[in-house]
């Protein structure tokens, strides 16, 4: 809901703001008073393009500025994500200014956006209708969503077909491309069968190389390692070159006996301190027994090694960097092995599997074709009934469902005919924003949108003026409505009236008290507002709407 709208030196308006209401606002003043630079300032907060040429005379830069109000996941995403935020009173605030050059910016929750990023999120909370307009719903994409609104039901339809057709299409996809790059999968899968063979020949351990660089180095020092363990212990246990009396072990065991005993605290406490000696340097000699039993023996065990880590770094040049990457590779080259089958039993098996999807795809498409078509009749009856009431009583208005190519939406396109020809060319602008406010009163769902609709009363008057204005209050119990209008019988069934007025060179914004409103409809009455007669008759005018409102907005008791 737009909450308020201020304008600076747009057009004939120096400066001006108005709050705006829910239910229904209208906008009334003299011709060339400013109203439809109003609406200019809100197709240019809609992401419309900006025109220099509507800058004021004299001024350098044009602004609009509005305040929304939405309670919309998708609208505070979409601000969040434009890196801005609500101000303190939780509302949006979108901008734009246009100098007197071209050059044109839009903000949006306190930062500067694309005016694209403005129109898509105005997209979600206002819709302008006026006869100069591009209507939403004269776009095909359009005219289908529309259809699909006005019958909740189709949702269901609709959800379980966009299933089936991304079925069919995924299963035909895959399909397609199997058939088409056959020979280049073939050549794949040898590639990767060998690849896979080649590794597994092998049988490479995780680690493997790394474990062998250790062996390699240990391998290629054998003969010193085993003379120094072995010299070592020899000095540690006896052996060649050494006396057993020699050894560290007897000569320290021998110290460790002559201060066993002593009467001397400090003698005894260093004869301790021996026998703990004594015990690690046993120990240190029954490992080094174990590591020169453990030393390789086998002379040619240097030679496979070495010829081993050759036979992994024939792996590790083409796979990866270590053999736990190559192991990787292999995985994930089986894993794509296995999508890989061009068999024509796989193709043959594929192909059913197509047949199938695109089978249940048509049965879904057609159920949906139907609720389209049942919906579209109603849509077509209802805005027809509608647009009977707004001056247009010997015009009907049908939706033709026609045969579409398969999509995600469907396999139907709709188009809005009115006297069997389509819309955008059998109507006049006057006639189009009848039929879209026709539309919109069916279609009315409450959905926090603003409808604005620019002369939408153009070319009508008498019974067909206080037809539009009822139409107007009515679907503004479900959507904040505004609408310029030159129609008192319109006028009258506002909730909020905002009068612009012309002074010299510029324009202002009013919001009229009810007295005021009276007289504005007064004046709107062909000039009646200095004559009693007329304010008699504006009176009248005004009290009959308001009462109707009224029973609008009173709780149905049905």
């Amino acid at each position: 809901m737009l909450v308020d709208i201020s304008i600076s030196d747009l057009g004939v308006i120096e400066s001006s703001a108005a709050e705006l209401s829910q239910g229904l606002t209208v906008l009334t003043g003299e011709t060339g008073a400013g109203k439809t630079m109003v609406v200019t300032g809100l197709r240019l907060l809609a992401g419309c393009r900006a025109d220099a040429s509507r800058v004021r005379d004299g001024a350098s830069k044009a602004a609009v500025e509005g305040h929304f109000s939405s309670d919309s996941p998708a609208v505070a995403a979409l601000v969040e994500d434009a890196g801005g935020e609500p101000d303190e009173n939780g509302e949006y605030i979108a901008s734009r200014t246009v100098s007197a050059a071209g050059r044109s910016r839009a903000y949006l929750g306190g930062r500067s956006v694309p005016a694209a990023t403005l129109g898509e999120f105005a997209s979600h909370l206002i819709t302008v209708h006026g006869q100069n307009d591009q209507l939403r719903l004269l776009s095909a994409d359009q005219q289908l969503a529309a259809i699909d609104r006005f019958e909740p039901s189709i949702e269901k339809s609709r959800s379980a077909y966009t299933e089936a057709f991304r079925q069919w299409r995924a299963l035909a996809k895959d399909y397609q491309h199997r058939m088409e790059s056959r020979r280049e999968m073939a050549q794949e899968v040898d590639r990767l069968q060998f690849a896979i063979k080649e590794i597994s020949d092998l049988e490479p351990e995780p680690g493997e190389d790394a474990e062998l660089v250790a062996l390699i180095k240990r391998l290629q020092d054998v003969d010193a390692l085993r003379e120094g363990a072995a010299t070592a212990l020899s000095a540690l246990d006896g052996g060649e070159g050494f006396g057993d009396e020699d050894t560290a072990v007897n000569l320290v065991g021998a110290a460790e006996s002559a201060l066993t005993g002593a009467s001397d605290a400090e003698l005894t406490r260093l004869g301790e301190r021996l026998s703990e000696v004594t015990t690690q340097l046993t120990d240190i000699a029954a490992e080094l027994t174990t590591y020169l039993s453990d030393l390789p023996a086998d002379p040619n065990l240097l030679e496979e090694s070495l010829q081993r880590q050759q036979e992994l770094k024939l792996l590790t040049r083409k796979y990866a960097a270590d053999i736990d990457g190559v192991l990787a590779w292999r995985d994930a080259a089986e894993a794509k092995l296995a999508t890989l089958d061009t068999s024509t039993e796989a193709l043959e098996a594929l192909k059913k599997e197509v047949m199938e999807a695109e089978k249940t795809m048509v049965a879904k498409a057609e159920a949906l074709t139907a609720a389209r078509t049942k919906a579209a009749k109603k849509l077509g009856a209802q805005v027809t009934e509608e647009i009977h009431g707004l001056a247009m009583p010997n015009s009907t208005l049908t939706a033709a469902v026609k045969k579409a190519k398969y999509s995600k939406t469907g396999a139907d396109e709709v188009e809005f005919q009115l006297n069997g020809k389509p819309l955008a060319s059998a109507a006049s602008g006057g006639e189009l924003s009848r039929v879209m406010l026709a539309m919109e009163v069916v279609l009315a769902s409450g959905d926090g949108t603003t409808l604005v609709f620019d002369e939408v009363d153009a070319g009508v008057g008498g019974r067909a003026a206080v037809e539009i204005g009822r139409r107007l209050a009515r679907l503004s119990t479900t959507n904040q409505v505004i609408c310029v209008t030159h129609l008192p019988q319109v006028a009258a069934y506002a909730d909020s009236h905002l009068h612009v007025s012309k002074e010299k060179f510029t324009s202002g914004v009013a919001d009229l008290t009810p007295e005021e409103r009276v007289e504005e409809l007064a004046r709107m009455l062909a000039g009646l507002d200095d004559t009693e007669t007329g304010r008699a008759h504006a009176q009248e005018l005004f009290d009959r709407a308001q009462a109707e409102v009224e029973t609008f907005r009173a709780p149905s008791t049905h």
